[in-house]
């Protein structure tokens, strides 16, 4: 049975920093590709960022390229997100998703709907 987990959620102020975890097991994920969404109150669940195996170039929204960073170990089937120079609108509950390659080659990893597993979420809330 598959299961996705995540960890590193908090509350922290405006301008600093917080590391989420993501833990997925259950089968391999070597040729998968992990990734970060987060659903602020009252929005839709939106991108945040993904990526594939080593070798591969990540993936941003653009709200948050230059101050998040995702990686991945592949042998530990985990994916990490380093969330720097945090603001009030990164406020939200932050879920991990784990999707099949394939996403790559017709583009979606931006899309909700290519991911096959989901973790609970995680909240993270900026304080202004």
């Amino acid at each position: 049975q598959v299961q996705v987990v995540e960890s590193g959620g908090g509350l922290v102020q405006g301008g600093g920093s917080l590391r989420l975890s993501c833990v997925a097991s259950g089968r391999s994920f070597e040729s998968y590709v992990m990734a970060w969404f987060r659903q602020a109150p009252g929005k839709d669940r939106e991108f945040v960022a993904s990526i594939a195996w080593p070798g591969t170039r990540p993936n941003y929204a653009d709200s948050v390229k230059g101050r998040f960073t995702i990686s991945k170990d592949n042998g530990k089937s985990s994916v990490d997100l380093q969330m720097t120079s945090l603001k009030f609108e990164d406020t939200g509950v932050y879920y991990c998703a784990v999707g099949k390659g394939q996403m790559l080659l017709r583009r979606t990893w931006m899309q909700w709907s290519a991911y096959d597993y989901w973790g609970q979420g995680t909240q993270v809330t900026v304080s202004s």
